[in-house]
């Protein structure tokens, strides 16, 4: 399995990401933006999401391609950052035309971060402007772990946070995800052994190997089921590729492309999660193969994400004010 030269989502060449956090509020939102519209779709397996303009993405909907995609904390407040995000692309002319009107198409997701420690009695919506923020701090190479949409993301057992992975091909495609790690599920055994480690590149979180299998009914030692009521969670990916791909076959990536957040969270999917997966296709590499090609790239999808969940919490920082420690602090 051979990673792209950033091991980033942004491997797939002409995306790119931007990151904009606030530490005191323990939060933030991140953008990922093309150089021009890339085919979209959405995945939704969770049973707590929050959403804006995914019904859109849909295989039957008009809208082909989208502007962007945001990731954010700050629950239904954090839906707000695709505002910033929508201004900034307006801005620079980019949308979907309506006669003479410019509507930039930026579908978005939250994770809740309200209860993390940070300063949260805001009295305008501060997720407007990380958006754009965010957006105007977009770049190829960008950082992981505490930072963006990963700021105050916490998981059943450490900090949670911001992760990406690539894979390249050998059909000459490239695979990369990006994900805010914020779930009620935890992404190692007890031991500090990440779930994801038998996918592991280049001891990308750690090298310690996969982790000793215990009972799988068992709920990790920290996620208190008397919590359900008070905790909020989430995890939410973008899955992305060069390959030319229409909404039909975008949507099956998101799909597949579960099973790499099954791989890595244990559990996954729970009532108290939005799990959700983005997916995005840049149209750059034609599909050789109707079969092959495609169930290949949502493999590597699914890889990708699960790489990229461990690494969220591998990179994880921390900060003062924090509910939970960090997994460099336990085991690193």
């Amino acid at each position: 399995m051979k990673p792209g030269a950033r091991n980033l989502i942004t491997d797939v060449k002409g995306l790119y990401v931007g990151n904009a956090e606030d530490k005191t509020l323990k939060s933030g939102s991140t953008v990922l933006v093309g150089d021009k519209p890339f085919t979209a779709a959405v995945s939704v397996m969770g049973g707590a999401p929050g959403t804006r303009d995914t019904d859109m993405l849909a295989p039957d909907k008009l809208v082909q391609e989208v502007d962007a995609f945001v990731l954010s904390g700050g629950s239904a407040f954090g839906l707000d950052a695709a505002s910033g995000v929508i201004d900034a692309l307006r801005a620079q002319g980019r949308g979907f035309a309506v006669g003479e009107a410019i509507i930039p198409l930026v579908p978005s997701a939250i994770l809740f971060d309200l209860v993390n420690g940070g300063k949260k009695d805001w009295v305008k919506n501060p997720y407007h402007a990380l958006g754009t923020s965010a957006f105007n701090a977009r770049t190829a190479d960008f950082s992981l772990g505490t930072v963006g949409a990963g700021c105050g993301a916490t998981t059943g057992t450490f900090k949670g946070g911001l992760g990406s992975a690539s894979i390249v091909l050998e059909s000459g495609h490239t695979v990369g995800a990006l994900v805010a790690v914020n779930s009620f599920g935890a992404v190692t055994h007890d031991s500090g052994h990440f779930w994801a480690a038998p996918w592991e590149v280049q001891a990308e979180f750690g090298g310690l190997g996969p982790a000793p299998m215990g009972d799988p009914l068992a709920l990790p030692s920290n996620a208190k089921m008397s919590g359900f009521s008070e905790k909020g969670n989430t995890t939410i990916a973008i899955v992305a590729t060069d390959a030319i791909m229409d909404k039909a076959q975008a949507t099956r990536l998101a799909t597949v492309a579960q099973d790499g957040m099954a791989r890595a969270i244990l559990p996954s999917h729970t009532p108290v999660d939005g799990d959700l997966i983005f997916a995005a296709a840049t149209g750059e590499i034609p599909i050789k193969d109707a079969v092959v090609d495609p169930l290949m790239i949502g493999h590597a999808a699914a890889l990708c994400l699960s790489r990229a969940i461990a690494r969220a919490i591998y990179e994880a920082t921390p900060e003062a004010g924090d509910t939970q420690q960090t997994w460099q602090h336990k085991h690193g």
